[in-house]
């Protein structure tokens, strides 16, 4: 039986959140083995503090171990650990490399062909888009797109299941614990802006890709709406994202009102999570930050554009994606190549009035309450899909 695990995923912020279930069914059936997470140094807050797991080693990606000399000394280190079994949750070149190089003695999970002859099982990832007839050296276009059709959850799980041979399949939902330090630092902040009473809507409206954004000029409409009802509005997102959320503003009627406050690059990751938990719905795009609103617990009512629904939907069953008809949808394009009204039609054709009955029915449902006083349901997280 195994007693050393290593799990490895290398990528963003969802992609790390939705490898939680992963970690707790490996705990529950394998409760004396030593467990770790190898993931991205940047992400740390993301899963430094998950109970499931022994150990959180880290690499920085964009930073001291962006070359070949580090990732051989990263690899050399992982050697001496003499791990049991390595569970690769990403097909990318570096994962694959240490995963196949790991020297464990069973190696499962995904693979870049090549690296895939030192892996004892390699499986297909259902939940990620599959590009079908493609030409040598990726130099033709692919003659089909193929959108993922099962949730990465359940792909991964599919992974413990086939390639591990995991008796039990314990899925608690996304998951994530924050330090003390983070906690009190979020409820400073969130004493400093907002009165005991107050409801605060979340809103995130940045994304990695600009075919998954919604119009800032329709959030803004959102914003306001919110706002002359009495709520309060938070927006969120990274560094990267302050430009758009400015642009967003500057759009709305309420840009001067005492109800607006922006934490846009102001908190960490942690922080994040722990303001999203006071929360009472979060308004976001299908982004990294929409997947740390699940583990919090909040509802969220979120636009897919570009996205595939099944891969990457918001994994809690109380929570609503809204997409619209369009031919095609999904693309997962990361630039709309149509132009005038067709350019964003998926995203245009969901409409603030669409958006604002499925907030409205959200609220009237939970009756505004903050996120961490509402049950968490274990088992049920299959979102609610509407067609705009």
């Amino acid at each position: 039986m195994y007693k050393n695990i290593l799990v490895i995923n290398l990528m963003h912020i969802g992609d790390l959140m939705l490898a939680t279930p992963v970690l707790r069914t490996l705990r529950t059936n394998y409760p004396a083995a030593r467990i770790s997470l190898l993931a991205d140094k940047k992400l740390r807050d993301l899963v430094e503090h998950n109970e499931y797991i022994d150990e959180c080693l880290l690499i920085d990606k964009k930073g001291k171990d962006d070359h070949f000399g580090s990732l051989f000394r990263f690899i050399w280190g992982l050697r001496q650990k003499k791990y049991d079994l390595v569970i690769n949750l990403h097909r990318n070149e570096r994962a694959s490399a240490i995963a196949a190089f790991s020297g464990a003695k069973r190696i499962v999970g995904y693979s870049k062909p090549g690296f895939s002859l030192f892996f004892d099982k390699v499986m297909q990832n259902p939940s990620v888009a599959h590009h079908i007839g493609q030409g040598p050296f990726h130099l033709l276009p692919p003659h089909k797109y193929v959108p993922g059709w099962k949730h990465q959850v359940h792909a991964h799980l599919e992974v413990l299941k086939e390639a591990v041979g995991v008796d039990t399949i314990d899925d608690g939902g996304l998951e994530m614990w924050l330090p003390e330090a983070a906690e009190q630092e979020a409820e400073s902040l969130w004493q400093q802006h907002f009165a005991p009473e107050d409801k605060v809507i979340a809103f995130n409206i940045g994304a990695s890709w600009p075919t998954k954004r919604w119009l800032d000029s329709y959030f803004a409409e959102c914003a306001d709406a919110l706002i002359g009802r009495g709520y309060q509005v938070a927006f969120f997102g990274g560094p990267m994202d302050l430009s758009i959320v400015e642009k967003c503003i500057a759009q709305m009627k309420q840009k001067d009102s005492g109800k607006l406050h922006v934490f846009t690059g102001k908190v960490s990751l942690s922080v994040l999570a722990g303001l999203l938990s006071r929360c009472c719905l979060f308004l976001t795009t299908d982004s990294g930050p929409m997947h740390i609103g699940v583990a919090m617990n909040v509802p969220i009512v979120t636009m897919f554009g570009a996205s595939p629904v099944p891969g990457f939907y918001p994994y809690d069953a109380k929570d609503v994606l809204i997409k619209a008809p369009v031919g095609c949808h999904p693309c997962g394009i990361h630039e709309c190549p149509h132009a005038g009204e067709a350019n964003l039609a998926c995203m245009k054709k969901i409409t603030p009035a669409v958006v604002m009955e499925h907030v409205d029915a959200l609220l009237e449902r939970y009756q505004g309450v903050p996120a961490y006083q509402l049950p968490a349901h274990y088992g049920e997280y299959e979102c609610q899909v509407v067609e705009a």
